[in-house]
């Protein structure tokens, strides 16, 4: 797995959170995220992180965004420990 692979999968992460304001809300409730946190995502790649954590965090939200973007469940985790701070206090519930 690549570094384009896990951004794109990133990118798509986000995109579903922001299709949703509930889901945005939630995000945003939980890991402090704000909308300018959204603004030049290919250089800040802790939002991409914080996205993937929090869609990580909760089986019902991580299962809908593998169904839609036709992902296995797997590959989420996988993705994000291409990013910035993985393994730090990380942990499913």
């Amino acid at each position: 797995m690549d570094k384009d692979f896990a951004e794109t999968i990133g990118f798509q992460a986000v995109s579903y959170v922001l299709k949703d304001e509930k889901r945005l809300d939630h995000l945003m409730r939980e890991t402090g995220l704000g909308m300018q946190d959204f603004k030049n995502l290919e250089q800040n790649p802790e939002t991409l992180a914080g996205v993937l954590d929090f869609l990580l965090s909760y089986e019902d939200l991580l299962m809908d965004f593998c169904e839609q973007f036709d992902l296995s469940p797997e590959i989420p985790i996988k993705v994000r420990r291409h990013f910035p701070g993985f393994g730090e206090e990380f942990q499913t519930p």
